[in-house]
């Protein structure tokens, strides 16, 4: 019997493992990962100095120890090159091909990559995944001098991981406050000012125009004219879902790989989930809606066909100089309102064209109402 395969080991594929073997614990499943499988929570990058851990520690489980506890099989470090869906099978580098009786696929994100110019443009870093972590640390100093590109999600949690342990920091942005796709002015003002006085030089409302190597220094130097000197340069400016491989298949492809409410794709027997995958519209590079999206596939692929529902899902953001939560807008058109609070202790509502709530934002002592709000907004997406 063909497996059932999975390319990629990020939280997406194996919490589908982990579900579907609570339904089914003998059909064989097969892991695809272009990297080394091993098993780590990625929101943990962000805040690993801040516990003390080095990368190696945020391991949970080796590939042997993950297909052991999955009674799977994880092939590491092989590259699929092509899928054949009317086949029925993938393609590896090097030609070996494999078949499948399902193909999910949770290929992930690329970091968006921004051109700059100057002699030091192509040793800026992106942090993606565990390896690339593991070469940032190594190459970071203690104390060391980091200039960070982009204050969203990641930006800003990197930002405050960093500074906090003592390390030299500054926060580029074209945006005139942190986390400006996700917060109401106020509340990323109330944001930039805490990081700010834990130590993050705030260069906002600003692009980088130049990157130069000086001996040991990387050189920036931004549109408003300031320069910044650091030792290691990183880029957090957006993630683009990974569909070069299903695009070439001829699977539907948008912003990410299209699927219905069942995750199914348009190739007969192919899902996808997880950062890659395009839902109603959504692409969500969060945790909880990869998990809800893992425990309605788990279901369908063990023979209980379960349309995926997504509740309002507020997403915790890593900054403790400044708690934040933000639970996206269920509706692309709108605007904040209702912003209550004094000093950083902010929250806001977002109501849709026709005003009705459909999402919220907290800062400061405010993020205590997570619940209580969560519980007034209307699902992200309905099931059936």
């Amino acid at each position: 019997m063909a497996p059932i395969v999975i390319i990629g080991t990020g939280h997406a594929g194996v919490m589908l493992g982990r579900e579907f073997r609570k339904r089914d614990a003998e059909t064989p499943l097969l892991y695809l990962t272009a990297d080394d499988g091993a098993a780590y929570y990625k929101p943990n990058l962000s805040k690993a100095l801040a516990d003390g851990k080095q990368p190696d520690a945020l391991v949970m489980q080796s590939p042997d120890k993950l297909g052991e506890v999955l009674n799977a099989s994880v092939r590491a470090n092989c590259q699929v090159s092509k899928i054949d869906p009317a086949a029925q099978h993938v393609e590896l580098t090097g030609g070996e091909r494999i078949a499948y009786s399902k193909l999910v696929l949770a290929l992930g994100a690329d970091p968006v990559r921004l051109p700059f110019e100057g002699s030091g443009a192509g040793e800026v870093r992106s942090v993606n995944d565990l390896l690339d972590y593991r070469s940032f640390r190594d190459n970071l100093p203690a104390g060391g001098r980091v200039a960070i590109i982009g204050a969203g999600l990641i930006g800003s949690e990197f930002a405050n991981d960093l500074a906090a342990t003592d390390h030299v920091v500054h926060l580029i942005d074209l945006a005139d406050w942190p986390l400006s796709r996700l917060l109401p002015r106020p509340l990323g003002q109330a944001l930039g000012e805490a990081l700010a006085e834990g130590g993050v030089h705030l260069h906002l409302g600003q692009s980088v125009k130049r990157i130069e190597r000086n001996g040991e220094t990387l050189s920036i130097e931004t549109s408003g004219g300031d320069a910044i000197q650091a030792d290691i340069v990183l880029s957090a400016v957006g993630l683009a879902p990974r569909t070069t491989l299903a695009s070439a298949a001829g699977i539907h492809c948008n912003r990410g790989v299209v699927v219905d409410d069942h995750l199914a794709t348009n190739a007969a027997d192919v899902y996808s989930l997880g950062d890659c995958a395009e839902i109603g519209g959504h692409v969500l590079p969060y945790i909880m809606p990869a998990t809800h999206a893992a425990r309605a596939l788990a279901a369908t692929l063990a023979g209980e066909a379960t349309p995926l529902s997504w509740p309002a899902m507020p997403v915790v953001v890593k900054t403790p100089m400044c708690p934040t939560v933000v639970c996206p807008p269920s509706s692309a058109t709108g605007s904040w309102g209702q912003i209550e609070g004094e000093g950083r202790d902010l929250s806001a509502i977002f109501t849709d064209d026709a005003g009705q709530a459909c999402g919220f934002a907290l800062t400061g002592a405010a993020t205590r109402r997570r619940g209580e709000l969560a519980k007034l907004m209307p699902p992200l997406l309905k099931s059936g």
